[in-house]
């Protein structure tokens, strides 16, 4: 079955982590501008704490509007299944209904169904943080319709890999944009930056995750989301191109005709229409952001 987006509408550019079991760090997170905030369970917390972060999270939901009263689009990342904390963490999960699901480590179709049943009706977010979850990246997209989106996990990835630096990356990054796309899902936001400081680093890494197809990137910091979105916010020239796209487009369609070229010569096609109805609308819902 093939996946299709869920949850708010509008491109998501930004993801902040924030640990659960640190309510003021979450809430100052939930109080922030990212288009959506993960509260961890996962990587963020330490064994000893499990139980503290999931006891808090029907009050950081509530709080944020989460619980249906509020417009916060929030999710939680799970422990993984082979975990002695995953089965409690789908039980609290089950208690709020408006909260999303981020799954770290998938490798396995029956995982995602299983998930789906015990949490019907809610998106589920992947992530992909081995060889073998990448091999099944098309398969785990499509494994049911709650699939809301598609990501790497790097840290793990990296490691389950042998490689050190982004160019070892490449392949994996253009893998899981092409399985996420082809099952028709939004495009992946990019793995988070573990360097807080570098803020030239992180801009870099997003740029080149652009160009592969990326939008947006997680982060575990707030300082890193203004870098993010200058990063992936179309360019002045950019918008410009694409608003002509669009004016030409009307125009021709105004006077009947149904192949037309821009005054440089370019021939407009239907990708070209619909890359620039995109850029507009990011740049929309960009604007004003700082």
């Amino acid at each position: 079955m093939t996946g299709a987006p869920a949850g708010s509408t509008g491109p998501v550019v930004t993801l902040l982590y924030a640990p659960a079991d640190r309510p003021d760090r979450a809430a100052k997170a939930l109080a922030g501008d990212a288009d959506v905030v993960v509260l961890d369970l996962e990587d963020a917390v330490a064994p000893a704490r499990k139980d503290r972060a999931r006891a808090a999270l029907a009050d950081l939901a509530a709080g944020a509007g989460a619980d249906g009263a509020g417009h916060r689009r929030v999710q939680v990342r799970l422990n993984h299944p082979s975990s002695p904390w995953y089965a409690d963490d789908v039980a609290a999960l089950a208690d709020l209904p408006r909260v999303e699901v981020r799954v770290p480590k998938v490798e396995e179709v029956e995982q995602v169904l299983d998930l789906a049943v015990a949490l019907p009706d809610r998106p589920l977010h992947l992530l992909v943080e081995s060889a073998l979850g990448l091999e099944r990246a098309f398969a785990l997209a499509t494994a049911h319709a709650q699939v809301a989106s598609l990501g790497l996990g790097e840290a793990d990835l990296r490691s389950d890999l042998g490689v050190g630096d982004d160019a070892g990356l490449l392949w994996a990054r253009g893998r899981v944009v092409v399985a996420a796309r082809a099952a028709r899902l939004p495009a992946p936001a990019m793995s988070v930056h573990p360097h807080v400081r570098d803020v030239d680093g992180l801009v870099a890494s997003c740029r080149v995750g652009r160009s592969l197809g990326f939008l947006g990137r997680a982060a575990i910091h707030p300082a890193q989301l203004e870098p993010i979105r200058d990063a992936f916010r179309p360019t002045a020239e950019e918008v410009a191109r694409a608003e002509e796209v669009l004016a030409r487009v009307a125009e021709a369609h105004d006077a009947g005709v149904g192949a037309f070229v821009l005054p440089d010569g370019t021939f407009l096609d239907v990708a070209m229409v619909e890359r620039a109805r995109t850029v507009v609308a990011l740049a929309a819902a960009l604007a004003g952001r700082s």
